[in-house]
């Protein structure tokens, strides 16, 4: 397959960095996304302004592109589907499908052998009542569908949460009750695997969350080798029953012996893998371009150590006294409007690196 154009659904930041990565390496880009003027449209080769599953602006998306992938897991599976029939999609639709539900997703992974927390499937008031008995009054309700940062979920801490009312609360929704895991701290992986079968692993980042949005992702983690070799184990699993082409993001709870419980996975490039633009010669952002367009996969081997900070909101307020730094890589998403939780960007601090100067 020869690529000269690659489509991406989803205008957003991630979109953005894609389409930068993508003309670094000879590609043009096209953008189907609804919102005019969005940060991927400002970088990209044009911008199709519709919604993702215009049947339209799809058969349009598909004449004019070699491949398309996408930037956000909650692209409709049927859009993802209608576009497969024309041109490749990877990752392919069947990964949407599997994340975009809650309960599918810790299904599919126990199926790959992959432990998760415990877990129960909640349709009614009465589910909730009897999964919060089981589960001793505690738990994390959530969504099945459509949550992210941290939004449409419930915290049950012990019996005296009272459920009353709960499932109606959430939306009356398909949603899952899953068990408190006792974790000492996150991680996530990024990996990536190429049309051939070839897996490419980064190093496992330690991850801070703060109202449900990630803070910070640190590398080196603190794990031990036999934990990172779980986690890239994990991910290998994941992609080859997937038939995965593309970067996938993992999360994971690290449990105090260091067995790992998997949190959940994004089929797409990860916010905990925006440090691999400072610290990796070969980013995530590039990683997806070359699996997605048939090219080689690059070394994931990362040369320095790292913290990559999001910049929420008025952080960016901040980016002044980023720049006044060393080593600091500032990335901004080309976002007008700041809002409380809203991904401003985010700076990478290197450290360790090894610098000469001439005198």
């Amino acid at each position: 397959m020869t690529v000269h154009t690659i489509g991406i659904i989803g205008g957003g930041q991630l979109g953005r960095m894609l389409a930068m990565a993508a003309a670094r390496l000879n590609f043009r880009t096209i953008v189907l996304e609804p919102q005019a003027d969005c940060p991927a449209a400002q970088v990209a080769n044009a911008q199709i302004t519709a919604a993702y599953d215009d049947p339209a602006a799809l058969a349009e998306l598909a004449s004019r592109c070699d491949v398309v992938t996408y930037e956000f897991e909650n692209v409709p599976v049927t859009a993802a589907e209608a576009l497969q029939r024309s041109v490749p999609v990877y990752p392919p639709a069947k990964a949407l499908d599997v994340s975009q539900d809650r309960l599918t997703e810790k299904r599919f992974l126990n199926s790959c052998g992959i432990e998760t927390a415990r877990f129960h499937a909640v349709d009614s008031q009465s589910d909730l009542e009897k999964a919060l008995a089981d589960f001793g009054g505690q738990g994390v309700l959530k969504t099945r569908r459509m949550g992210y940062d941290g939004k449409g979920q419930r915290v049950f801490r012990s019996a005296d949460d009272k459920p009353a009312g709960a499932y109606d609360a959430l939306g009356g929704v398909p949603l899952i009750l899953e068990s408190f895991v006792p974790f000492e701290r996150e991680v996530s992986i990024i990996a990536a695997r190429a049309n051939d079968g070839t897996v490419a692993c980064y190093d496992p980042a330690e991850n801070i969350h703060r109202d449900g949005i990630l803070h910070t992702s640190t590398l080196p983690a603190r794990i031990t080798e036999a934990t990172a070799k779980t986690a890239r184990d994990s991910a290998e699993k994941l992609l080859a029953a997937l038939d995965y082409v593309g970067v996938i993001g993992m999360e994971f709870f690290v449990m105090a012996d260091g067995t790992l419980i998997a949190n959940e996975i994004a089929p797409r490039v990860h916010n905990s893998g925006h440090w691999t633009e400072a610290a990796c010669v070969v980013s995530q952002f590039e990683q997806h371009i070359r699996a997605v367009a048939g090219l080689p996969l690059g070394s994931p081997v990362r040369h320095s150590d790292c913290v990559m900070t999001n910049l929420i909101g008025d952080d960016i307020l901040d980016v002044p006294a980023w720049l006044s730094r060393d080593e600091v890589l500032v990335h901004l998403y080309g976002k007008t409007e700041s809002r409380p939780g809203r991904k401003m960007g985010h700076v990478t601090e290197l450290r360790g690196l090894k610098t000469s100067s001439q005198g």
